[in-house]
């Protein structure tokens, strides 16, 4: 049988409904890719498979069943990590799940279980990493704003944490990496994208844009930084690890004093 390599739309969903057709024509020499990624097969009969809600709800069901929710969460981790080929990982992990009798999650010997735990633990650090750093610019329309551009696609899994945090006030949360971003209007959480203008420096706080409220705030924050942040005692090693430098620019106590 010819090597058959299903397309999908990107979604998690869409990655579920291929992986419901997989099992429902007993597919073997198969893999899944995103439309949006180039993965050209040479010799592959390819199918462009549609996504069925139904259809990825009972595969997530029957997941949730005969796995921990550890697993299951690590499996939705590890797919928003974006990497090249981590649908067909997560394809064996899920095939290797649906056929063993008792619980698969610490089958460390199985390449797909532990290949799948270690990109979640990289996907989860992440995320407590933008958690823990996002800084918000009070725009002139009074919505806090945040840009990040995370190694992976963390937006939906910072969702819960900045609602709760910041119930009280309206904000976006945009990531410029990908293009969209999270939109809370003090009632209920959407996706959004944005059209910026031609060379927008997200790393600036621009008076056309941002309130004056907003620069005496970071200004107040970089002093406070800096009066805390004792020359002599500086550890930029322990610092780096602790705020990695692909974050600083974002920062308001990074800024260069102007």
């Amino acid at each position: 049988m010819q090597h058959k390599s299903l397309i999908y739309d990107g979604t998690f969903e869409g990655f579920l409904s291929c992986v419901f057709y997989v099992f429902e024509y007993k597919l073997s020499d198969v893999t899944i890719q995103n439309e949006f990624v180039n993965q050209n097969e040479l010799f592959a009969d390819t199918e462009t498979i549609l996504t069925d809600k139904q259809k990825s709800n009972r595969v997530w069901k029957g997941l949730k069943q005969k796995a921990s929710t550890l697993t299951s969460t690590k499996i939705y981790y590890a797919f928003l990590s974006e990497q090249p080929k981590v649908e067909n990982v997560l394809l064996d992990y899920i095939q290797y799940i649906f056929k063993s009798s008792e619980k698969v999650d610490t089958d460390f010997t199985q390449p797909s279980v532990l290949k799948t735990s270690q990109i979640a633990k990289n996907v989860s650090r992440e995320k407590h990493r933008m958690e823990a750093f996002v800084r918000f610019k009070l725009t002139k329309d009074n919505i806090y704003f945040a840009n990040i551009e995370p190694n992976f696609n963390v937006l939906p899994l910072i969702a819960r944490h900045f609602k709760s945090r910041y119930a009280d006030q309206k904000w976006i949360i945009y990531d410029i990496r990908r293009n969209y971003g999270l939109f809370y209007d003090l009632l209920k959480l959407d996706f959004i994208d944005l059209d910026f203008p031609d060379n927008f420096d997200f790393s600036k706080t621009s008076s056309d844009f941002f309130s004056e409220q907003e620069f005496d705030f970071q200004k107040l924050w970089k002093d406070y930084f800096d009066s805390t942040n004792i020359k002599e005692r500086k550890n930029m090693k322990l610092h780096v690890r602790h705020v990695p430098k692909r974050y600083w620019k974002y920062l308001s106590e990074k800024q260069p004093n102007l």
